[in-house]
């Protein structure tokens, strides 16, 4: 496995690879989800290119996020990656920061964007400029993201980028809980506290199993979160929304995603499930 921190020596590297390429962008303290994603392109792909860089236009003070490098060069030499990039900022934004960016439109105003200015911008310019300095044939992003997982889609189809976008399944501690570097930063009686969130998605899911209509998906799920509030150890819902897999508006049948932020503590936390809504829930 190669390590490269200037785009120089990533475009050398690059050129050595022969086959297809699967890139996995990541901003570090990898986990257990992080090799799904890597072991998920190393099935598609002949070689596995991991970028590692906290993005400051998503981040205004990057240094709190956890940073564990020796630790995620090992887990991306056990899954096989062939070249890990980890640049600084000054590598990736030449001349202080980008003055032309991507700008997410609609998809990117509510949900994640609505609390957070500024973010999905800040998301998809790195994503992008990641995406052109490998020019990778897939990239491989997990579900957990939804919306920032939507907004790549739209974005590689609205800019005609050419890969292919590979979703990769959320992987979950027991119990339910969506793995992410977040939730080290729970104490034990808020990692308890935070199950309440994929149990209230998963209820949701099988009320529209069971021919659940919009309104009850999201009325089984919102109980239960509610409910979490006034636990011992409170969960704040910031969100709980139905849409449809393009961040649309829920469909009356057919495919959709259930997705919910809440706050445990000062940690805020993601997750998203898909569900069909049946014939059954024709109604609104």
């Amino acid at each position: 496995m190669l390590v490269t921190t200037d785009r120089d020596s990533l475009s050398k590297a690059r050129a050595g690879l022969r086959g297809t390429i699967g890139l996995v962008i990541t901003m570090g303290a990898l986990h257990d989800g992080h090799a799904v994603l890597i072991r998920a392109a190393r099935e598609r792909a002949d070689h596995v290119v991991v970028t590692v860089y906290v993005n400051p236009l998503q981040y205004e003070n990057p240094a709190t996020y956890p940073s564990t490098p020796e630790a995620d060069y090992a887990l991306c030499a056990a899954e096989g990656a062939s070249v890990v990039y980890l640049p600084q900022t000054v590598e990736v934004y030449r001349g202080g920061g980008p003055l032309v960016r991507v700008v997410p439109g609609p998809l990117g105003e509510g949900l994640e964007g609505e609390g957070r200015p500024g973010y999905f911008e800040g998301v998809l310019t790195v994503m992008l400029k990641m995406t052109n300095l490998v020019r990778p044939d897939l990239v491989f992003l997990g579900e957990k993201d939804f919306q920032q997982l939507a907004l790549f889609r739209r974005m590689v189809f609205d800019l005609d980028v050419p890969v292919e976008v590979v979703a990769v399944p959320t992987v979950r501690e027991a119990g339910g809980l969506a793995l992410s570097s977040r939730n080290a930063r729970l104490s034990p009686a808020e990692r308890t506290a935070a199950f309440a969130l994929p149990r209230a998605l998963a209820a949701g899911v099988e009320t529209a199993t069971r021919g659940g209509r919009v309104s009850e998906v999201l009325g089984v799920a919102r109980g239960l979160l509610d409910e979490a509030r006034l636990g011992q150890v409170p969960v704040e819902t910031l969100y709980l929304e139905l849409t449809g897999p393009g961040l649309e508006d829920a469909p009356q049948r057919g495919p959709a995603w259930l997705l919910a932020a809440v706050r445990v503590g000062d940690t805020r936390l993601i997750d998203a499930m898909p569900l069909v809504l049946t014939e059954n829930a024709a109604g609104r």
